[in-house]
């Protein structure tokens, strides 16, 4: 396998083969059922780019379970499935067969939690989990210092359970207001690996590379998948099948809710949430179709339970319109027509389903209130 991965990269069989997966993972943007608008193409073939950006990350530059470390896997300009704008991610690649430490500082985020994962989206389109840690029940000390082992055999304090095939650690933290909230600071590290890594060598960055375009296109094919078939319930919200979301790595703390949305351009669409239940977290999020956030360092297109205005009845209703009604709680469209939109209870004692109509716009000020 050395001798014939050398001969690959040596020759440049390896790179026209990257470059082909790529290409074919163009496909999936032109699937029949997805919207052929100039806005929308051009969203999902920079998603193509992102994902191609992640995916090097995951599988070549940080792809070494010897000598891991975090990168983010979702952030302001790269987004998979429905990324949380509230959120903060981190992943580090680890092999299962090895312990690790992670050692931290607190910090003052709202929601903090370590999953340990096996699977892969460039593999069966599956990221089960293996362990995981709520930083609820974690020992933390006087200065908000941690210190978590991450193995196969249970270890006293902190502990996330790791199988041989485990082959991640997906980092999340939540936050209710970035703007006064310190995150976590987290590292990572083999309990037993050497002074330094080896040399890339042509074995290596032949598997990267054919990792890295599997990756691309089984991401994308697998949340094209999602969006079509929420367009079955398009402007409604109903819960997500939880099996399947905890299936490629949702977090079991949260309970998920998925669908698509379409508005004429004097409609709008208005989600009452009837009382919120106790909870350590929710919020709401928009979508393009390709489930990437839309751009909420510019856009209002998510709310939680610190930026939403609450009724004095205890509810909340909250308008998408592609224009500013007056509404306190007004989430922008961004100039898009149509995508998908995420509700998650984090921690509830109850899923109070939310409820959805369309208005025309002028309508709104009764019907968002009524």
């Amino acid at each position: 396998m050395s001798d014939e991965a050398t001969a690959t990269v040596v020759d440049g069989t390896a790179w026209a083969r990257f470059c082909d997966d790529l290409k074919r993972a163009g496909d999936q943007i032109l699937r029949a059922e997805t919207p052929d608008g100039g806005l929308d193409r051009a969203e999902g073939y920079r998603y193509l780019t992102r994902l191609l950006r992640i995916g090097l990350e995951m599988h070549l530059e940080f792809a070494d379970p010897a000598f891991p470390g975090f990168f983010s896997p979702s952030h302001e300009t790269a987004k998979i499935g429905a990324d949380n704008p509230d959120n903060l991610y981190l992943m580090a690649r680890i092999d299962g067969r090895h312990d690790y430490i992670v050692e931290g500082d607190r910090g003052s985020v709202a929601y903090l939690s370590f999953g340990a994962q096996k699977g892969g989206y460039e593999a069966d389109g599956r990221m089960e989990q293996t362990g995981f840690l709520d930083a609820a029940d974690m020992r933390v000390d006087a200065d908000g210092r941690f210190r978590i082992v991450l193995s196969r055999t249970q270890q006293d304090g902190n502990w996330v359970r790791l199988e041989d095939a485990t082959n991640a650690l997906i980092v999340r933290q939540t936050f209710d207001d970035r703007g006064s909230e310190t995150p976590a600071r987290v590292t990572i590290r083999r309990a037993d690996s050497g002074a330094r890594p080896e040399p890339l060598t042509p074995a290596r960055l032949q598997r990267s590379l054919d990792n890295t375009a599997r990756f691309v296109e089984g991401t994308a094919r697998l949340f094209a998948d999602w969006a079509a078939g929420y367009q079955d319930h398009s402007n409604a919200l109903p819960p997500a099948d939880q099996a399947v979301c905890q299936s490629v790595g949702g977090d079991p703390n949260i309970f998920y809710y998925h669908s698509h949305w379409q508005l004429g351009p004097d409609q709008a669409l208005v989600i009452r949430l009837p009382r919120i239940p106790r909870c350590r977290f929710w919020n709401l999020q928009i979508n393009n179709y390709w489930m990437e956030s839309l751009d909420y360092r510019y856009h209002r297109i998510h709310l939680n339970q610190h930026s939403a205005a609450v009724a004095d009845d205890g509810s909340v209703t909250m308008v998408l319109a592609h224009r500013d009604p007056g509404h306190p709680n007004w989430l922008e469209t961004a100039g898009h027509d149509n995508g998908t939109m995420c509700l998650r209870w984090v921690g509830a004692d109850e899923h109070v389903h939310p409820e959805t109509r369309v208005c025309e716009f002028e309508d709104l000020a009764t019907e968002a209130t009524s």
